[in-house]
């Protein structure tokens, strides 16, 4: 539920504003659009389509959580594991700080701002339910709409690695929705064999 639709609506404006800096471009619906742009629109669509009624620091954290990500690329940290996860820890602070900015700007309270924040940082996964919630949306549109493109560019043993621990990150309603899926074959085969299916 949205306390003041205007005020949600103008961070909702400037996240998208942001986001539509993005140089790189994508297909949706027909249109091309800034890519980290569609990926926020993505989030959006799935998050109602998992949680109905979702609370409105979830919303704006949904919205947010790859606000402006192509000003971090990964070839900026070295290319092995621990290159990865300093990299992805990296993005969250950048993501939390510049909503926080935002959220603030358009005149949010600390409270919410900080709930915000809590969950783009993905904290107490698997305590926290709106964090929860929000790491089966960005599960699920992975799956959905990135997943091929990240198969092709890696090998099988490691592609199949990647969807066991994004199984493991999803609740049992995330992995029914993932199952229901429409996947292309190789999507399909691919998780089958990370499964055992």
């Amino acid at each position: 539920m949205v306390q003041d639709q205007e005020r949600f609506n103008a961070a909702i404006a400037r996240f998208d504003a942001l986001n539509s800096e993005d140089p790189h471009t994508e297909e949706y619906k027909g249109k091309m659009y800034p890519k980290e742009l569609v990926y926020a629109m993505r989030m959006t669509e799935w998050l109602f389509k998992v949680e109905p009624q979702p609370s409105e620091p979830l919303q704006l954290a949904v919205r947010s959580q790859h606000l402006r990500r192509w000003t971090i690329p990964r070839s900026n940290y070295p290319m092995d594991l621990a290159g990865y996860n300093k990299w992805r820890n990296s993005l969250r602070k950048f993501h939390a700080d510049l909503a926080g900015e935002v959220l603030q700007e358009t005149g949010y309270d600390v409270n919410t701002i900080e709930r915000v924040q809590f969950l783009i940082l993905k904290r107490q996964l698997k305590i926290d339910e709106e964090v929860q919630l929000l790491e089966d949306v960005i599960c699920l549109v992975f799956l959905e709409n990135y997943f091929l493109d990240f198969a092709q560019q890696h090998n099988e043993d490691k592609v199949v690695d990647v969807i066991q621990k994004t199984w493991r990150k999803m609740t049992p309603r995330g992995q029914e929705m993932a199952l229901n899926l429409n996947m292309p074959p190789e999507t399909q085969r691919l998780v089958g064999k990370a499964l055992a299916l």
